[in-house]
């Protein structure tokens, strides 16, 4: 990637909706050149593709959850990933090291859905253990900062 993909993916970061005749005009180039690098950038994977962003607050789902998960010894974990898809308010899900194995954001209606849901991870889903958090707030950041490391501090 050069100078001027990092600012098409800033840019497409920023709004992924911009025309390739906005892009253009945003990095002096023409709309066909421009066309050209994002459809590169798109084949070589390092445009993955176009999001919109939801607000669980404005869909009614205030209560936003983030949940440590430890599995029961031996759950194997691709059927407990084929349960988590299946439970439409876990939002995001990681695998992870440390203490625990997993990582889940939750968008639920209130206490008592998210109950429902603790319920289900232990119940049927192989979760041994839940260590949860409410969310106060999210702090937005600029996705496209890490395209650019030369902006990060220096280690002291």
């Amino acid at each position: 990637m050069d100078a001027i993909d990092r600012q098409l993916v800033a840019l497409l970061l920023d709004d992924g909706r911009m025309t390739y005749q906005e892009l253009g005009r945003a990095v002096r180039l023409s709309a066909n050149t421009t066309a050209d690098r994002v459809r590169r950038l798109r084949s070589s994977g390092v445009i993955d593709g176009y999001h919109a962003t939801l607000d669980y607050r404005a869909i009614g789902r205030p209560l936003i959850l983030v949940s440590d998960l430890r599995l029961r010894e031996g759950y194997d974990n691709a059927e407990f990933h084929r349960n988590l898809a299946s439970i439409p308010q876990i939002v995001e899900a990681f695998r992870m090291t440390g203490e625990y194995d997993y990582q889940i954001r939750l968008a639920c209606t209130g206490t008592d859905e998210f109950e429902h849901v603790l319920g289900i991870l232990k119940g049927s889903h192989g979760v041994r253990e839940v260590r949860s958090r409410l969310v106060l707030h999210d702090i937005p950041m600029p996705a496209a900062r890490i395209l650019d490391v030369r902006t990060m501090p220096e280690w002291g």
